[in-house]
């Protein structure tokens, strides 16, 4: 079940108050794309969401939602065992960040990034994925530390640093391998 993340501030109390006295809940995020791909991405598109359970932080502005996580926004997805929703408190709900956690998972068409944790900031337009990387674009591959996504630019780019903290993964180096298409 895809539940929209557009929802008032009252309605989404009163949806979570159902889903969690029915012990059931939804969930949901996607993000991801490589540079062509994600020029055309609109990142004002609905968000959609789907999980097993999924708990209200109110004085914190935030919705927690944990198994198998399902994130969509129009063609782009995040799949993860784990992610927080941060929103602002101005009589509607509206979406400043999600972070997820866990096996996180964005694709878009051919596209598919991997990574321990992922980020996803609404008012910087940027998704940035760390921790044991890897692209896969068709048959090509990239493997870095962290990938970061500039949904206004359209640009994406991948370093061997895990984090901002200088960890380095694969002595700090992006490795990969691109197909080479036949010339007959």
């Amino acid at each position: 079940m895809m539940m929209r993340l557009s929802f008032s501030r009252l309605a989404l109390r009163g949806l979570l108050a159902g889903l969690l006295a029915g012990g059931v809940a939804a969930t949901g995020f996607s993000t991801f794309a490589g540079a062509q791909a994600i020029s055309g991405f609109n990142s004002n598109a609905p968000v959609d969401y789907a999980a097993d359970r999924i708990e209200l932080q109110d004085r914190q502005n935030r919705v927690v939602l944990s198994g198998n996580v399902q994130i969509r926004q129009s063609d782009l997805r995040l799949d993860a065992a784990r992610t927080t929703v941060s929103y602002s408190d101005n009589g509607s709900l509206r979406i400043q960040r999600i972070t997820a956690n866990g096996g996180v998972v964005v694709r878009r068409g051919n596209e598919t990034a991997r990574g321990s944790v992922g980020i996803y900031d609404f008012n910087r337009r940027i998704i940035t994925l760390t921790g044991g990387v890897a692209l896969k674009r068709g048959g090509d591959t990239l493997n870095g530390g962290r990938l970061v996504i500039d949904l206004n630019t359209g640009l994406s780019s991948v370093d061997g640093r895990s984090s901002g903290s200088g960890s380095q993964q694969n002595g700090g180096r992006v490795t990969g391998s691109f197909s080479v298409p036949d010339q007959n």
